[in-house]
């Protein structure tokens, strides 16, 4: 791939990782829209380790809260509370990872059909606008429950399905259970770090295993791209959510769905 289609790769996957709209979906589509080949197993890790890094900069005080939290023998509320905290991510990244490797083999067939991405983004994309609407509530994080978490993982066993959104469905998940809405995406954010990482060692080792790993600078460029990007797409979102609410995000799903099913219907 050239320069130009290594950026937008991963601006695309930098924005869409932590916003409520698939990042997946839009990385599969990308192909369909262009025409390129598929970026490959390699820009993938690249992107998602550059993601991953993003999510862990801009939430290092809760991670190092979590740390602290875990060592001390003695802890402070604070640091119970972190505790607690990183019981909860840990319930809410079981469902997946079970799910994720029951259903491995369903991956080696076409998921990414442009069917189901535009399915995916119209359904959840509408769940997500339900429950912002219907489910005003203003839980903090340090009223998780274990039954909290517990839903909010099992719904996160949906972002398999490309065109889901992995942070869109533990969202909405979220407020369904009635957490705010910066809460919500706060939690969203920080149960990603587990997956994205447990995901970028399956596919690191497949792409080992197949002595296909090669650290060019490609792979360096988009990974240092996408970080940027998603550092920034975290920020904004975390600042402005509770103040715009989901439905921007809402109408995009529900118009890139269309437009999709419509790709679908006519080709």
């Amino acid at each position: 791939m050239n320069l130009f289609q290594i950026l937008i790769l991963a601006i695309v996957q930098g924005i869409t990782e932590f916003l409520p709209i698939s990042s997946s979906g839009h990385l599969a589509l990308v192909p369909y829209v262009t025409g390129w080949p598929d970026q490959g197993l390699m820009l993938d890790v690249a992107t998602h380790v550059g993601t991953l890094f993003a999510v862990l900069l801009y939430f290092r005080k809760d991670l190092l809260d979590i740390l602290f939290g875990v060592l001390l023998r003695k802890p402070t509320d604070e640091a119970r509370e972190a505790r607690y905290l990183c019981l909860n991510l840990f319930i809410g990244s079981v469902p997946a990872v079970l799910a994720g490797a029951a259903l491995f083999y369903i991956a080696k067939t076409d998921l990414r059909s442009l069917l189901m991405i535009a399915t995916m983004t119209l359904f959840f994309g509408a769940v997500l606008g339900v429950s912002d609407i219907l489910f005003k509530g203003s839980k903090p994080l340090r009223a998780m429950t274990y039954w909290d978490a517990l839903f909010i993982g099992i719904f996160q066993i949906f972002a398999l399905f490309p065109g889901t959104s992995r942070s869109g469905v533990t969202m909405t998940a979220a407020r369904l259970r009635g957490f705010d809405r910066e809460e919500a995406a706060r939690f969203s954010m920080l149960l990603s770090i587990p997956v994205i990482t447990g995901a970028g060692l399956v596919t690191s080792i497949k792409l080992v295993q197949t002595r296909q790993f090669d650290l060019g600078l490609d792979a360096l460029m988009a990974g240092g791209v996408a970080f940027l990007v998603a550092y920034l797409a975290i920020g904004i979102l975390m600042r402005w959510i509770n103040r715009i609410g989901f439905m921007p995000f809402v109408w995009y799903r529900l118009v890139l769905g269309l437009v999709l099913m419509g790709l679908y219907l006519y080709s």
